[in-house]
């Protein structure tokens, strides 16, 4: 983990190590501009499904929010009169072919994000590493289902898409440099080809992106659930005059752990690298009275989960109003 920590913090700056990585990566930034000039140009052909599809993705390796954002835009759809389903790739899952994912899962199989969205989104999710094969499965399935939307899914360029939205946190764009130099999973200026982009937290705005097409997200959580008993609640409050320990095994720990200290909560903290599948010993902290964690770590921890292992769920909240905006281009209407 700690290796992971230097990487990222390496991403942030164009120093000697970042330098000596430029050439594999001019190599990795020539072979994904060609692949999507194979699509531009029709020498690779992308799908047309028979419902509109939405697609939350970003530009920069490593979490930036995108899990409680599609959680936050099926929930949000669905309260506007929309059936909307899910398709994610499962990544960390051992799932090869297509799958459908209920809140009884094995997140060893189909992924813990997709878990997490299974059991909290209210509609169908499907996993597969072919987001089209997936989403054709979801729809023979759901019949009723009208709206797709693709977790992860910008780079999935075979999966013909109607909205497509970024999501950056305040690392923003990094150094400005494609893997494995820098952040970048594509050109920095493909942020302003999305139809949004969803800013995580505060950075500067990439080049040439519209002011109004962002959007501001925080997530929000005030209340613990236990993990063992989910009946049981209980505030940061209840917690401060406890030892506490937390872990997370996301794309950026730290970030949770600035939401605990927010909270007024003092924890000696355990970061463990992105969709790490833990272990009974991995819990095992000496002298903790309380483990926090959140909920994407919870779905993988629950069968040996501690008494006082709690969970914190986080609400994306979006300014000014993501899913409205969506349902008006879904609809063909110009956008507020």
């Amino acid at each position: 983990m700690e290796l992971q920590r230097r990487i990222a913090a390496g991403w942030q700056k164009r120093g000697i190590p970042a330098v000596l990585l430029l050439p594999p990566a001019l190599l990795f930034a020539l072979f994904v501009n060609i692949r999507r000039m194979a699509y531009r140009r029709g020498w690779l052909s992308s799908v047309r499904l028979p419902v509109p599809v939405v697609v939350v993705g970003n530009v920069t390796a490593g979490g930036s929010g995108k899990t409680p954002l599609v959680l936050h835009l099926a929930q949000e759809l669905n309260k506007r009169g929309w059936r909307p389903g899910i398709v994610s790739r499962g990544y960390g899952g051992t799932a090869m072919g297509v799958e459908a994912v209920s809140p009884a899962s094995d997140p060893l199989c189909v992924g813990d994000e997709p878990l997490l969205l299974a059991r909290r989104a209210g509609c169908p999710v499907f996993v597969g590493r072919d987001r089209v094969a997936a989403a054709r499965a979801l729809l023979a399935a759901h019949v009723g289902c009208n709206v797709l939307i693709a977790d992860d899914g910008l780079q999935h360029l075979r999966l013909a898409r109607d909205v497509e939205i970024v999501v950056l946190d305040e690392r923003g764009i990094g150094n400005g440099w494609p893997l494995p130099a820098g952040p970048l999973r594509e050109c920095p200026g493909r942020v302003a080809e999305a139809h949004a982009l969803v800013m995580n937290g505060k950075a500067p705005l990439p080049p040439n992106v519209h002011p109004q097409r962002v959007f501001s997200m925080r997530l929000t959580g005030e209340r613990f659930f236990n993990l063992r008993d989910p009946r049981r609640c209980c505030s940061a409050e209840e917690l401060r005059v406890r030892r506490l320990h937390a872990l997370a095994g996301i794309g950026h720990p730290d970030r949770f752990f600035r939401q605990l200290e927010q909270m007024g909560l003092q924890a000696e903290t355990h970061a463990f690298p992105d969709h790490h599948a833990f272990q009974p010993s991995d819990l095992a902290f000496v002298g903790a009275d309380v483990l926090l964690m959140t909920e994407k770590d919870a779905v993988k921890c629950q069968a040996f989960a501690p008494p006082e292992a709690w969970v914190l769920p986080v609400e994306a909240q979006l300014e000014p109003d993501l899913a409205q905006w969506v349902v008006e281009k879904l609809n063909g209407q110009p956008p507020a």
